[in-house]
Order: C-alpha cells, then sequence, then structure tokens
C-alpha cells in the first residue's frame, strides 16, 4: 500500500530551479535508496517531505493526504536526519532524547520505553550521561539517529546518516537501516552506492532537479550490465583517436603514460569489440599491452545519469 507521493513537485530559489516536477511514490514498507551529485536537489526533496520546505508547484501526499492539509499530524508520523544533524552540544545524550521525546508528545513510561528501545538500537548506552559535545562524529551520528526513531515513525527520512563514521560504524548504521526496514518505510541518502545496494530495495536517481532513473536495485544493476567498459593500453600513434572509429565504440577516458597511451572504451553489452581493437592495433602497428573487459556496474550507471551536459556530448 502507498504511503507516501510526491507530484510533479518544484522548488525554486530565486531564479534557480532546486527541483523540478519530481514526481514518485513509495510503498510501505520499502527502503529507498536516494541517490545524486551534490546539488541535485536530494536535500531539497527531502525537506520538503518532511515539511522544512513548502513546495512552489505540485503536491506531496501522504496514505492520500496533502501534506499541506495533514499539517502536524503529518509531522507526527515521519522521523527525519538532516545532514548537518543539529544537536544541543551543552546537553547530556540523556536530556536531548528527553527533551526530543516530549516534543513528540511522549510523556512517562512511554517515554522511558521509547528511550530505552532507541538508545539500544542504536547502541549508545556508554555516552548515554555524557554531553553531547563531548561525543565522537559516531556517536553524534547515533544520538541524532536515536532521536529520528524515537517516536516510531512511520516514515523515516536519513539525510547521509553514515557520514563521518569509521567502516564499523557504517556496518552497524547499515544493519539498523535494514531492521527498521522491516516494519517502516525509509527514505535513504547517501553517496557511499555499497551501502544502497545492501540495504535498500529500490532506487530513486535525481539530477539536476529532476528524476533520472527509478526502479529497484536489481533492474537498474541489469541496466548498467547492459554496458561494458574495455582498459586498452597500447604504444602507437592516434591511439584515442583510433579507437573512437570503432562503431558502437565511446572513447571515455585516455591518459598518457610513459610513451603509451591508456583508454577506456564503453560499448554495448551485445557484442564484443576486443577482437576488433586486436585486429585496428595490427592494422596500425600499436602494441598492446592491455586488453580487458569489465561489466557495468552502479557506479556506471550513476556515472551515465548524472554526467554534465558536454561531458555527455
Amino acid at each position: 500500500m502507498t504511503l507516501l507521493v510526491l507530484e510533479s513537485v518544484t522548488k525554486r530559489y530565486g531564479a534557480v530551479t532546486a527541483v523540478d516536477g519530481v514526481s514518485f511514490a513509495i510503498d510501505r514498507g520499502e527502503v529507498v535508496g536516494f541517490l545524486g551529485p551534490n546539488g541535485a536537489g536530494k536535500s531539497t526533496t527531502m525537506r520538503m517531505i518532511t515539511q522544512v520546505h513548502e513546495p512552489d508547484g505540485g503536491r506531496i501526499l501522504m496514505d492520500g493526504v496533502p501534506l499541506a492539509d495533514a499539517g502536524r499530524e503529518a509531522k507526527r508520523r515521519v522521523g527525519f536526519l538532516p545532514e548537518n544533524n543539529p544537536l544541543y552540544y551543552e546537553m547530556l545524550v540523556s536530556e536531548y532524547l528527553a527533551f526530543t521525546g516530549r516534543l513528540r508528545d511522549l510523556r512517562g513510561g512511554a517515554l522511558a520505553r521509547a528511550t530505552d528501545e532507541a538508545v539500544v538500537a542504536t547502541g549508545i548506552e556508554a555516552v548515554y550521561h555524557r554531553p553531547i559535545g563531548e561525543l565522537s562524529k559516531g556517536y553524534k551520528q547515533r544520538t541524532g539517529l536515536a532521536a529520528a526513531i524515537l517516536h516510531k515513525p512511520d516514515l523515516l527520512v536519513l539525510d547521509e546518516p553514515t557520514e563521518g563514521l569509521d567502516p564499523n560504524q557504517r556496518v552497524e548504521i547499515r544493519r539498523l537501516i535494514g531492521d527498521l526496514g522491516r516494519d517502516r518505510t525509509v527514505l535513504l541518502s547517501t553517496h557511499i552506492l555499497s551501502e544502497v545496494q545492501h540495504v535498500a530495495s529500490r532506487l530513486l536517481i535525481i539530477n539536476r532537479g529532476r528524476l533520472a532513473a527509478d526502479g529497484p536495485v536489481e533492474e537498474l544493476l541489469g541496466r548498467a550490465a547492459g554496458s561494458v567498459r574495455v582498459m586498452v593500453e597500447a604504444a602507437g600513434a592516434d591511439i584515442a583517436a583510433g579507437l573512437g572509429t570503432l562503431a558502437g565504440a565511446q572513447v571515455v577516458s585516455s591518459e598518457a603514460l610513459e610513451g603509451r597511451t591508456r583508454c577506456v572504451v564503453a560499448a554495448g553489452a551485445t557484442a564484443d569489440i576486443r577482437p576488433e581493437i586486436f585486429r585496428l592495433a595490427q592494422a596500425r602497428g600499436w602494441v598492446l599491452y592491455e586488453l580487458h573487459q569489465e561489466a557495468g556496474s552502479l557506479e556506471d550507471l550513476f556515472r551515465d545519469l548524472t554526467r554534465k551536459p558536454e561531458a555527455a556530448a
């Protein structure tokens, strides 16, 4: 059953259109990865979903009710960890969670139980009675996440939740996000593509304010696998120009290396172009040092979908 719907949502800051007609729907129980380069509109979209900002056009609905009409009731159902993770550094962790709980209308035993669950879930027992300002970056992130899940929201919006964490902490937060996604909806923004592949069932990719891709992780990985890249390292004349003459091939990078040229050639997966490259090298008298093929990856797909127009030309 659909929980969240965006219909042609637009947000402008003066002459700049940060989000341009974005539409998508998210069902209950989904963990959705929200990807895009810096400045693509991810954080702005998340802030509109959490009602920090109002859209200039379009609608956002939760359970079919526009957020503009639901108002405070919709906010009760959303947990948000923004990228800058605002905390009160002079407070103890315990004080901050109690303060956040009261803002969420939690009192007495309900607040105590909710706090205990959030503290255990995020692994901050050891710092519960310490000032937030004395915590490491990792524990500050965990404290912010504990506050975001304290009221057991239906929708959890996480903007770069593992930023600044070490690899072990990232694994723990990733596990937590996966656990949270079993009984609630999670929208996760991150620059770390491997995290998305581990925890998300679906991906949204935004670029320059517009939705560039939307689909299950495996489906988008299949699209990435629809192209291959061939690494060519050779000595000779006009190697990059020569490779560019091959049908269906595109030289995506070229660099000089001590008398040799190394090129990366993109091609469709329907045919293996390595024999053609080998024959071309023979015909032009090149000396081949390297010729191997790699399958496409989510990183390749992300890069292709978010390239600047001049890079794609």
